[in-house]
């Protein structure tokens, strides 16, 4: 059943899944399922619904410029492993790390990870304010990406510090992302971001809109930021 929404949902959206893609898909649908019962992951786990809204979505920030052999990508506040681990199926030469606040989806996301035989992926419990002042993470990635965690002008505060210089941070953001985008320039600039690309995307059989915001840092972000845990949140840059 799910393979099937799956395969029909890529379809749409114009790509074309191999069959060990879709058996590692399934998988994960599958332990979604099973886990949710247990720990809060996600609202959505009827079949059509996680091929759209979750799987191809997430796929939506893959840009075949910015992804290739050895990119090293970091996942900020990852939830249930999106959209960092569709893309990790969907384009398995990239380095994951999986950031996340919560031990127990860190937890859910090392099962998938061995359940599914994906290399290259590490599982991190840290808050984004946190793990960005750790020497291993910071600025150490070509590409941070994040789904449905903050506003524009607070997930830049936390995203940013992770992205090397040269490299990009990437945005999957609902039907405000204009707005959302303006309220950002301000916090984009002080974490050393510069050009803004806005790319609107159709998720298969949804009405929506929604797009991917791809900033490019150009600067290294002042040690000042990001700044401690929840200030982002309570005071963002705008």
């Amino acid at each position: 059943m799910f393979k099937e929404e799956l395969t029909k949902a890529a379809a749409e959206y114009g790509i074309s899944l191999n069959d060990m893609q879709m058996e590692q898909y399934n998988r994960y649908f599958e332990l979604l399922v099973e886990w949710n019962e247990k720990i809060n992951l996600t609202a959505i786990t009827e079949p059509k619904e996680v091929a759209i809204k979750h799987m191809i979505d997430s796929i939506t920030a893959y840009d075949e410029n910015l992804f290739k052999d050895g990119t090293t990508v970091i996942d900020v506040g990852t939830g249930a492993g999106f959209p960092g681990l569709p893309l990790k199926i969907f384009c398995p030469e990239i380095k994951l790390t999986l950031m996340d606040s919560l031990n127990k989806r860190i937890k859910f996301l090392q099962t998938v990870v061995e359940e599914l035989g994906l290399k290259d992926v590490e599982c991190v419990h840290a808050r984004a304010e946190e793990g960005a002042r750790n020497k291993k993470y910071r600025e150490s990635f070509d590409i941070a990406v994040s789904r449905a965690v903050a506003r524009l002008p607070i997930l830049s505060e936390y995203c940013l510090p992770f992205v090397k210089k040269g490299g990009h941070f990437i945005a999957l953001k609902g039907m405000q992302y204009n707005d959302e985008a303006e309220e950002a320039a301000k916090a984009i600039k002080v974490m050393g971001g510069s050009k803004t690309e806005i790319r609107p995307v159709k998720l298969p059989e949804l009405d929506d809109k929604r797009a991917v915001i791809t900033i490019t840092k150009t600067m290294p972000t002042p040690k000042t930021y990001p700044r401690k845990a929840g200030t982002p949140t309570k005071n963002p840059i705008v």
